[in-house]
């Protein structure tokens, strides 16, 4: 299996690092030896039709059109542009592109899900190539399998959880006596943050996986702009302690929920009792609790974010590629 990567930011590395160390496993357990023909960034392009030596230092040069000849080279692309989730940004054309070509995707890249999710499953299908998206929610914590195959027969009607470890951090932090700006400098500080944290903090991080939930798992058509959405910037210390007074606490919840022939999704930040699954999730973890008509509430908790985990989502996916090829 030839794999060319598309970005190659802390996710593509945990990947090609979970690649490497894993390589003898690999092997062995799968039969599994792919070679990573292509790797894109924006400083340059790294190619070799035999595979790039993965075990020296990557070397990047110019070309004239590299996102092409990655995916001319490939059979397996693996999208790790940044998230645009208002137009989908590069990400989308680099799965369509690939899509259309007949060859596999596997994206943690929320933006292509959110604008196009509906468009780039049925070019999958009508050219005979996998969609993969484990690592777009909750990073390497299995979310995404549990909702679309291992409860499909469950009839799951709502989803609701922390799906954003940077706020959940905050609020943990705010409940541990800080104020809210001395949170935020910590979550920057440890790397839970950006330096511009408004897509964590005002919650449309959070509304982007939610529509990802809504579109993949309940057969929504929904956009983030559709999204109930409120963040945490409103929470003050006083509010906090209220809740802890009252055996509540606050968390940033995404819940999405069926209602007649269509579905709703929302981001806000509520007070949930302490007897709550979710009340028992901090720090950077993510949660969710799939209500389903057969067997009740199944909650899964988990590490959200972070090079290793979703790279590790990223390898998960890929492998069930080369399975499902291996058994066809």
């Amino acid at each position: 299996m030839k794999i060319a990567l598309i970005g190659f930011g802390n996710v593509g590395r945990g990947f090609v690092d979970l690649l490497t160390t894993r390589r003898e496993a690999l092997a062995a357990d799968d039969g599994f030896a792919p070679q990573v023909t292509a790797i894109i960034t924006t400083r340059g392009a790294a190619l070799d039709s035999e595979g790039v030596d993965l075990s020296r230092d990557i070397v990047f040069a110019p070309h004239p059109n590299p996102v092409d000849a990655a995916i001319a080279g490939a059979d397996v692309i693996v999208e790790l542009t940044p998230t645009e989730a208002q137009t989908g940004g590069a990400g989308l054309q680099h799965c369509r592109k690939a899509l259309s070509a007949g060859k596999h995707v596997v994206t943690a890249n929320k933006g292509p899900l959110v604008v196009a999710y509906r468009e780039l499953a049925a070019l999958a299908k009508a050219n005979g190539a996998q969609f993969r998206f484990e690592g777009t929610v909750m990073g390497g914590t299995p979310a995404m399998v549990l909702g679309l195959e291992t409860l499909a027969a469950a009839g799951v009607r709502s989803v609701r959880g922390i799906v954003n470890g940077t706020t959940n951090f905050i609020l943990s932090q705010m409940e541990a006596g800080g104020s809210y700006a001395d949170a935020l400098a910590t979550a920057q500080t440890m790397g839970y943050a950006e330096a511009d944290p408004t897509g964590d903090v005002e919650g449309w991080d959070a509304a982007a996986k939610a529509v990802i939930l809504a579109n993949t798992m309940m057969g929504g058509d929904l956009r983030v702009n559709d999204v109930d959405r409120e963040g945490i910037t409103g929470i003050t210390a006083e509010m906090i302690d209220e809740a802890k007074a009252e055996g509540q606490r606050w968390k940033l919840i995404a819940q999405v929920i069926r209602h007649g022939h269509g579905v709703a999704a929302s981001v806000r930040p509520t007070r949930i009792p302490l007897t709550d699954p979710l009340a028992l999730v901090g720090g950077g973890m993510n949660a969710l609790t799939f209500t389903t008509e057969a067997i009740g509430e199944v909650t899964l908790m988990g590490a959200g974010a972070g090079g290793k985990a979703t790279g590790f989502a990223i390898l998960t996916d890929v492998l069930k590629i080369h399975r499902s090829l291996q058994t066809a």
